[in-house]
């Protein structure tokens, strides 16, 4: 795919745009804030991938209190990591990040490195959260490209409402010549921030609102009168939430969490007749650790889900988020 480029007095007239924006209408996130780490910036990225930032503060605030450095984490029991990640989604994404914090204490001093390139070679770290941990933790000139960065450059410079399919090696040197060169004043990082911040409260991707945008004179999307194009947000789910694969591992993780003592498999797994106490009171006697723990297990039993709630503790297993002993099912240690 062509890219189109623009003049540079259109350039540097969208810079201008963008950071006087910026300058006046950024969030105050507390990652922001001047001394912040370059361990806080980078579990906020991580922190911050597929989850709302409103959800992200109250955990980003505990886990920093909490583990102020990459060593504090890497020493953490993984139980304690799993319940203090919460409900923020994708679990392992917490695995990753303690795996990330036990390299950095042990290989680079308990420093977060900056260049992009030793960035990346550390547990669970991609390019986009190598790009913007150089960036913004390290004032590095870098291209970061996330999914609202990458909607504000497809609209304002080559027209279309939503960028084409995956990243690309073109598109991320297209994007390049966009970011301001480096300098004493960082506009480079305040480039990044602000078309990110952009995108994320003014160009969005169901409802835009243009009649604000800095960079509405120059949008080539909106010149054309925002013609329509193929949202990925837009296409129909395959499949509903209730009843997924991720919503029972989800609950079963929620049932681990709560858990005062292991819970036998038999809890998740068994018929509702089964679970209810049976002729003999078995599951009764069992029980959960207390009231909260039972009823999340009964959010889990579908009539006949037996076997995939087996199959979904096996994988949850495999992955490292739960751990089976003869007393029962428990988080890691």
């Amino acid at each position: 795919m062509t890219h189109r480029t623009p003049a540079e007095t259109d350039l540097a007239a969208a810079h201008e745009a963008v950071l006087t924006w910026f300058d006046a209408h950024a969030r105050g996130l507390p990652w922001r804030a001047q001394g912040t780490s370059a361990w806080a910036v980078l579990v906020s990225e991580i922190m911050s991938q597929q989850t709302p930032v409103a959800r992200v503060v109250p955990r980003w605030r505990d886990w920093m209190a909490r583990w102020p450095a990459p060593s504090d984490l890497a020493a953490a029991p993984t139980a304690e990591v799993l319940r203090a990640w919460d409900s923020l989604g994708y679990p392992r994404r917490a695995l990753r990040l303690k795996e990330c914090a036990a390299v950095i204490a042990a290989e680079h001093g308990d420093r977060v490195p900056c260049d992009e390139e030793t960035l990346r070679a550390l547990p669970g770290i991609g390019a986009y959260t190598a790009a913007a941990v150089a960036s913004f933790a390290c004032g590095r000139r870098t291209t970061v490209l996330d999914v609202n960065i990458r909607r504000v450059l497809a609209r304002v410079f080559d027209g279309h409402a939503h960028p084409k399919g995956a990243l690309t090696k073109s598109e991320t040197a297209w994007a390049a010549q966009f970011v301001p060169a480096d300098g004493p004043d960082a506009r480079h990082v305040a480039w990044n921030a602000g078309v990110m911040e952009l995108g994320a409260l003014v160009c969005t991707s169901r409802n835009p609102a243009c009649e604000v945008c800095p960079l509405a004179e120059q949008c080539r999307w909106l010149a054309a009168g925002r013609p329509a194009g193929d949202d990925p947000a837009r296409k129909p789910k395959t499949q509903a939430w209730h009843g997924t694969d991720r919503q029972l591992r989800g609950a079963i993780m929620a049932v681990l969490k709560a858990a005062e003592a292991p819970v036998a498999r038999d809890l998740f797994t068994a018929s509702a007749t089964e679970f209810d106490g049976g002729p003999d009171g078995t599951f009764d006697a069992q029980g959960a650790a207390h009231e909260a723990v039972e009823t999340a297990i009964l959010r889990v039993r579908e009539p006949g889900d037996g076997q995939r709630i087996g199959r979904l503790i096996d994988a949850l297993i495999a992955d490292g988020l739960a751990a089976e002993s003869r007393a029962g099912l428990h988080l890691p240690h």
